[in-house]
């Protein structure tokens, strides 16, 4: 499932590939990935636009509309599947390309999704508002008093109140898992119940695991991390070498070490 760091990723590649690009043609190959626009409008708004500046909140893309946009602004969300990619306009179109825009010619910018769970916007200041308002602050740039206050009066799991958007933005199942494990947090632990000391350790591994994460491109799966070994037949904890446990936690399948994280 992509998470900040794949986000982050796909805010580089449609930098790269379309940032101040003129769209010259949008095809939509299947409109179930559309979400509060149609196929029609779409094409209409950005034909003969050029692409801002990219920015990221969590786990949403956003990129201007330039010229006569009237402030709309292009939003990607990537829900399970989902990702961008740039191709050169001869490259075999994949079953999955839903929506590929023509930059200039010379590019195609490709949403790519298998299960369509999100998808794409295009959202007027109001709607663009209401997205960024339901979200809390990003993860890469939350504060340590921040976070602390974010966290310490609720009755969830620590694991329920990382992964909830509304309070931190941008983490996922197997961040959640890294940054827990790294920090020596039981994830059913209840976030109200952690010590200020225990705090300051989830926020600072939070930190280091978003950096490396980032600059991967995704949560790595590291022999070294606890990502590397929840696939593992019988996962063991790369730092004690105790089993791993695995089960449910916020409806999420949860991994981590009852040794270290007990």
């Amino acid at each position: 499932m992509p998470e900040l760091p794949d986000v982050e990723g796909f805010r580089e590649v449609l930098m790269t590939c379309g940032r101040q690009r003129r769209v010259t043609d949008v095809e939509v190959r299947d409109t179930g990935v559309l979400r509060g626009v149609s196929a029609q409008r779409l094409r209409r708004e950005l034909t003969g636009r050029r692409l801002g500046e990219a920015w990221r909140h969590g786990k949403w893309l956003f990129v201007p509309v330039g010229g006569d946009g009237g402030g709309l602004v292009l939003v990607w969300h990537f829900g399970m599947t989902g990702s961008l990619r740039c191709c050169a306009p001869d490259e075999p179109l994949a079953s999955h390309d839903r929506v590929v825009l023509t930059l200039d010619g010379a590019r195609h910018l490709r949403y790519r999704d298998q299960r369509k769970l999100q998808g794409v916007q295009l959202a007027d200041d109001a709607r663009l508002a209401r997205i960024v308002g339901g979200l809390g602050p990003d993860a890469l740039t939350v504060s340590r008093a921040e976070f602390r206050d974010l966290l310490s009066g609720r009755g969830r799991a620590v694991k329920s109140a990382l992964m909830d958007q509304s309070v931190i933005a941008g983490l996922g199942n197997l961040l959640c898992d890294e940054i827990l494990w790294r920090a020596r947090v039981a994830p059913r632990t209840r976030a109200r119940d952690l010590s200020e000391t225990a705090l300051r350790r989830v926020h600072a591994r939070m930190g280091r695991v978003l950096e490396s994460s980032v600059r991967a491109g995704c949560v790595p799966p590291r022999r070294s991390w606890l990502t590397g070994h929840r696939d593992d037949r019988e996962p063991m904890c790369p730092r004690c070498g105790w089993p791993l446990c695995s089960d449910r936690v916020g409806g999420r399948r949860t991994v981590w070490c009852p040794r270290c994280q007990g």
